[in-house]
């Protein structure tokens, strides 16, 4: 016969052991998930920017004015210079010149964040991806199925709203609802609210490789691509996260080292 209390504490284990399974499961098919993700760790630099010094230089930029070879690699494709303005775009541009002497960047914003000589490191999981930099400027990608929010429940913010999603180990990006980049930073294009933004994200080799295409009814004539490469560059893991504070009251007033001058 079995007793009373006996039976209780077995029906008790069995109800404790319930959960534990169910946890168990839910952290081993949560491990596979991440399992099927990419990895892309360290500090990552545009190209062009890499190894940039103290006093605001890359060293193509400080060969080239010894006499050396021209940059290959444009440092700023995404100030627009080259970008299919329509005639409103060429009118927010000379707005933006004639306002930007002596101005203060409240950092970099987005897509500027992408294109700086700011480090950016990636951070993913199953749900979203997080793609920051030490002066605050942090970009939510979710990539948990849900679809861009209905434009009623949008507003135009420094980031904008991102939803992606993955096709093998390409990172796939729509941005919309970004406001006018070149007010939060005086280098950035000009673009309308109107802007939407496409970004494929993959690695080759030793380079993370950015595709964005972005499509302004309002600014641009036609839809305007290019392409950013970045690299890994050392000892940004010791670098004072910070907010942006480009205090100054024109431009060159910080002085750099004398070998640069």
């Amino acid at each position: 016969m079995t007793r009373p209390w006996t039976a209780l504490a077995a029906a008790c284990a069995m109800l404790a052991g319930a959960p534990l399974s169910a946890q168990d499961a839910g952290q081993k098919d949560r491990g596979e998930a991440f399992s099927r993700l990419p990895y892309w760790p360290g500090y990552w630099v545009s190209e062009g920017q890499a190894g940039t010094t103290i006093g605001g230089f890359a060293p193509a930029t400080l060969a080239a004015r010894d006499g050396g070879p021209a940059p290959t690699i444009p440092m700023m494709s995404l100030a627009g210079f080259g970008a299919p303005w329509s005639a409103e775009g060429r009118e927010r541009q000379a707005e933006a010149r004639a306002k930007s002497a002596g101005r203060k960047a409240m950092g970099w914003g987005y897509p500027m964040m992408m294109n700086a000589a700011a480090p950016l490191q990636f951070l993913i999981t199953p749900e979203e991806t997080l793609i920051l930099n030490p002066y605050a400027d942090t970009r939510h990608i979710y990539t948990d199925g849900r679809p861009m929010p209905a434009a009623e429940d949008m507003w135009p913010t420094v980031w904008g709203t991102s939803v992606g999603h993955w096709e093998g180990d390409t990172l796939v990006i729509e941005t919309v609802q970004v406001a006018n980049p070149n007010d939060y930073f005086h280098g950035a294009p000009p673009l309308s609210e109107e802007a939407r933004y496409l970004e494929r994200i993959h690695l080759e080799g030793d380079r993370l490789i950015d595709e964005i295409t972005i499509e302004d009814p309002v600014a641009l004539t036609e839809p305007w691509t290019t392409r950013l490469t970045f690299v890994r560059d050392e000892g940004f893991d010791r670098m004072i996260q910070i907010n942006f504070d480009n205090d100054r009251s024109a431009a060159d007033t910080i002085e750099p080292p004398a070998d640069e001058r």
